[in-house]
């Protein structure tokens, strides 16, 4: 998919700048099989990147000016100083690759300027990462512009902060690592405390499998308040049991870890869901290093349940998606991504695909909801050059 856009974008670019661009990258959005609201935390995660993928054209430039366009966008060529970057200054969709020029110049980094064409296939507030996919293909563009040396991690790190500073969205670091270091065939198991990374086999079309994401259509935005509550309470949780984050709450001290925040039941809630979920994590790496795939179906199900009762970030859509594909033959499902809209995933044999993405259009019909969107996800690559 991205191979096929990338020559559209490179005569854009020449159309918009009067000149060739010095090359075109991709970098994926990601959907999350398991680890959610762990990443900040210091627990577990286990993304794969889609196909669907946000693509630059970008030339370097000299002068410290910073031009963005982006045909997903109806507006012209915005035209920014580098010197007058400044977090929070922009609320608009430039502050995204704004915000990488700044974090890598704040890190010491010597870049001078750059012309930027953007085109992006990841769906927008679906929860699945085109935010990310936005701020890493901006980043691995101009590590290569400016020979800066940097691995797939380290721009990961520095998209991470553009996001949390310049735009002022409190999200981890998974998104990031996920554009920027996933496989093609494979799910991430992530650390997120100290990066680790191992890449776990996750073929489902060899084994007669598949997984859909139900788009619900239901938009959110990470930089609202509902997300920076949770973790302000997970921090809280974290402060209370004398602890450096949630992830160093053992599953077998969960109890007794509950039984001390008392009548805290907010912070015992997500605490609970927080210790419970890398457990999950865990629970489903092992299950696919021992081939056994359709048995992390129950855990996606659990996860569900821990999200929109104990973390309480799910929406009467999501939830429709998870019982109408489980009622018609689904193997598991649960919502994914930040919460309050967004997407779910649904684990499927391939003979059952096509009834339960029926089951679930019908049954938003019958709720009154807008029409689901419903795709298949394929483990994909992370962020690469294409010409």
């Amino acid at each position: 998919m991205s191979e096929a856009v990338a020559g559209t974008v490179a005569e854009r670019f020449t159309e918009l700048y009067g000149t060739g661009p010095q090359g075109v990258w991709a970098a994926p959005g990601r959907v999350n099989l398991i680890g959610e609201h762990t990443d900040y935390n210091d627990g577990f995660v286990m993304p794969f990147a889609l196909p669907h993928t946000a693509v630059a054209a970008v030339s370097r430039r000299d002068d410290g000016v910073l031009r963005l366009h982006s045909a997903d966008v109806d507006s012209g060529v915005a035209e920014l100083r580098l010197d007058a970057l400044a977090p929070e200054s922009d609320k608009d969709w430039t502050a995204y690759p704004a915000g990488v020029v700044w974090a890598l110049r704040e890190a010491g980094h010597a870049v001078t300027g750059a012309d930027v064409h953007l085109a992006s296939t990841v769906p927008s507030g679906a929860g699945l990462s085109s935010s990310a996919a936005l701020e890493v293909v901006v980043a691995l563009a101009l590590n290569d512009l400016f020979d800066l040396g940097l691995r797939g991690w380290q721009l990961a790190r520095l998209c991470q902060r553009a996001e949390n500073v310049y735009v002022g969205a409190p999200v981890g670091i998974m998104d990031q690592t996920a554009s920027a270091c996933c496989t093609q065939g494979h799910a991430l198991f992530l650390d997120t405390r100290d990066l680790s990374q191992q890449q776990i086999p996750f073929d489902l079309a060899a084994e007669g499998l598949r997984l859909l994401v139900v788009d619900t259509q239901v938009k959110h935005s990470h930089s609202e308040g509902e997300y920076g509550k949770r973790r302000a309470g997970c921090e809280k949780g974290a402060a209370l049991l004398g602890v450096d984050a949630l992830r160093d709450i053992a599953y077998h001290d969960l109890d007794a870890a509950l039984d001390r925040l008392g009548d805290e039941e907010e912070v015992r809630r997500l605490v609970r869901h927080v210790v419970t979920e890398d457990r999950r994590v865990e629970r489903v790496v092992s299950l696919l290093e021992a081939g056994e795939t359709r048995g992390i179906g129950p855990v996606l199900v659990e996860g569900h349940a821990s999200l929109r009762d104990d973390f309480r970030i799910s929406c009467p859509e999501l939830d429709l998606v998870v019982e109408a594909s489980l009622a018609a033959g689904a193997l598991g499902a649960r919502m994914t991504g930040g919460g309050f809209g967004g997407s779910a995933i649904v684990l499927a044999e391939e003979a059952d695909v096509d009834a339960i993405g029926k089951a679930v259009t019908e049954a938003f019909a019958a709720a009154g909801f807008t029409a689901p969107r419903v795709f298949e996800a394929v483990p994909s690559a992370g962020a690469r050059r294409l010409a």
